[in-house]
């Protein structure tokens, strides 16, 4: 049960320092604690934890405008951040965590403002049936997260100048664009400004909770764990992970989201295996490579040694026979 809250903002705008500090709340939340952090990026790409980071944005052209490209713990799609989009993240140990409950202080916070705001599906935010919150989650132990981003005025010509969201994607969207889809809060409150939100939303975190938060500031977490947490984060390895010599690919769009598989094969064998992902279950991508290798390079193989993966999360055990049915029918 959640006897206390918890209020912590961010003092910087550099998205490595940022999920620096998001991790070590995750890690020091206490069992009866709920804490809110909230936190802003300059000109930042931000690709969820399986993603390939070569094929979901710019990477030179962002680099060139100074801009940064870093990959959080979660799972989920490339998001792009400014000063004109406000993130939040709720970090309760699992016990406590009710994703409702953390939504209900979101779409409380946008409607204090005199904005209606609704939830749709699991991972959106809606305004008038277009996008301004995009939600991800992230659990280690029992220690779990819920973020997401909160667009006020966001320069969306640049989110689309660096994303490259793949025509599948949005054709499962029903929408032909980016642009279409998402939308500003301060297209419905013109005066509106990052202060008034966070104002909001500490106001929606104390009445959804029913009580009244406690402040943190940053300096209580600074130190080596924090700084080996940022370097991390601006580690070439982290940010892009393994560049693999692959010979076999093979892609597929699923409702749950995209799914690669790229495959370097031996003598007629998985030498090695890469799974690159915007799904929801980070956890689930990153196992999944080990099961492929070393087995022969044919369906009936691969479908064979996927089928002994076991899961007690109902979600993956679903992901995972689409996956199968997937491949059995996939010419290899």
């Amino acid at each position: 049960m959640v006897e206390r809250i918890t209020y912590i903002e961010a003092e910087q705008t550099d998205p490595r320092k940022n999920l620096a500090l998001e991790e070590q709340l995750l890690l020091s939340c206490a069992a009866d604690e709920c804490i809110l952090y909230l936190w802003q990026n300059a000109n930042t790409v931000v690709i969820g934890r399986n993603q390939n980071a070569w094929k979901e944005c710019l990477a030179s052209r962002l680099k060139d405008d100074g801009g940064y490209l870093v990959r959080r713990l979660s799972g989920g799609g490339a998001v792009y951040h400014d000063l004109g989009n406000l993130n939040f993240t709720f970090l309760v140990r699992k016990d406590n965590y009710d994703l409702d409950r953390q939504l209900e202080v979101i779409v409380r916070a946008v409607q204090k403002l005199g904005i209606e705001a609704e939830k749709s599906g699991r991972n959106d935010i809606l305004a008038q049936g277009k996008k301004f919150s995009g939600n991800a989650f992230y659990e280690q132990g029992s220690c779990c997260y819920h973020h997401g981003t909160l667009m006020v005025d966001v320069n969306i010509g640049e989110l689309t100048k660096y994303l490259t969201v793949s025509k599948e994607k949005l054709k499962s969207k029903g929408v032909e664009s980016v642009k279409s889809r998402v939308v500003n809060l301060k297209q419905f409150c013109p005066e509106l400004t990052i202060g008034m939100l966070k104002e909001s939303l500490r106001q929606a975190f104390e009445e959804v909770y029913g009580r009244k938060c406690g402040i943190r500031r940053q300096r209580e977490f600074e130190g080596a764990k924090l700084e080996a947490a940022k370097q991390k984060y601006a580690s070439w390895d982290w940010t892009y992970g393994r560049r693999m010599e692959f010979e076999h690919e093979l892609s597929h769009r699923f409702p749950w989201g995209n799914l690669t598989l790229q495959f370097k094969v031996k003598n007629g064998r998985i030498a090695d295996a890469a799974v690159w992902s915007d799904s929801m279950k980070p956890g689930f991508m990153l196992a999944l490579p080990e099961y492929m290798k070393n087995l022969e390079y044919r369906r009936t193989a691969v479908c064979a040694q996927l089928g002994l993966f076991w899961s007690d999360d109902a979600q993956e055990e679903a992901m995972l026979a689409d996956i199968i049915t997937w491949l059995s029918a996939a010419e290899f």
